[in-house]
């Protein structure tokens, strides 16, 4: 399920409010302008890129009008212990978003399948939103953030973009990200 843990940005340990109730999820994020939203998930049996847009046609054409976004593509992560590469291979994927940074245009992912965790840093505070496969998250463009995908990343997620370099990071010097608990920590502690 969907998860949202909010911590100040001083104290890793402190939970401020830790929920998977989506009407309290919408109402935190709202003031940072974050869109959290729920699509109903179809089956695409895991097959091609080209399959999982196509099981999303309506949602997704009706999001690129919207929001304007021009280019819009599958990322996917899943272990393969059959490749002895793959430990490396996961290990860099994920390090690569894991200190915090912004971008130029907002950030849309929406999960077909599996799960990852954003971190939104602001106003004092940090903002651990755990998406599940049927969530759409939109991060607005310059939000200090991170991406976890945990130690054994395993997602399928369409994401939206305006300009080909949307996705590229500014990634900040004074970057708190590392203190958090990250994925697999959050989807292990219990939901009060």
């Amino acid at each position: 399920m969907s998860l949202l843990q909010i911590m100040p940005d001083h104290d890793p340990d402190r939970v401020l409010l830790r929920t998977q109730e989506r009407t309290e999820i919408t109402a935190a994020l709202a003031p940072l302008g974050v869109t959290f939203d729920r699509w109903t998930l179809r089956s695409n049996d895991g097959g091609a890129d080209t399959d999982v847009l196509a099981a999303y046609r309506d949602e997704v054409d009706l999001l690129r009008v919207n929001g304007g976004f021009r280019l819009v593509d599958v990322v996917r992560m899943a272990p393969d212990d059959e490749d002895p590469q793959w430990p490396a291979t996961a290990r860099a994927a994920r390090e690569k978003f894991l200190d915090e940074h912004t971008h130029t245009e907002d950030e849309v992912r929406f999960f077909a399948q599996g799960a990852g965790c954003f971190y939104l840093h602001a106003g004092g505070k940090v903002y651990a939103m755990v998406c599940e496969a049927g969530d759409l998250l939109s991060v607005p463009a310059n939000t200090r953030h991170w991406f976890d995908m945990g130690e054994r990343p395993n997602f399928t997620a369409i994401r939206f973009f305006q300009e080909e370099d949307g996705w590229v990071g500014a990634f900040v010097a004074d970057s708190i990200a590392r203190r958090f608990p990250g994925l697999d920590q959050l989807r292990g502690a219990t939901v009060a």
